[in-house]
């Protein structure tokens, strides 16, 4: 009778220990989601800004200097 409450503590002991790391998962993906909307917060107006302007942001070509 021993061994099963042994087996039984040990199984509700890994399921604790499982529920913890996936909580710590799910708040480091909470991070990282936070992480890039600020980063493409920021990048976002360079962006437009780069797209309004056409052919001009690619350098030209040594021949098409003239």
């Amino acid at each position: 009778m021993t061994w099963i409450f042994v087996s039984v503590g040990l199984g509700v002991a890994g399921l604790v220990v499982l529920g913890i790391a996936g909580a710590r998962v799910v708040a480091a993906a909470r991070t990282l989601k936070r992480e890039i909307a600020e980063a493409k917060a920021q990048l976002e107006p360079r962006r437009a800004r780069l797209a309004g302007r056409g052919d001009e942001t690619a350098p030209q070509a040594a021949y098409d200097r003239g």
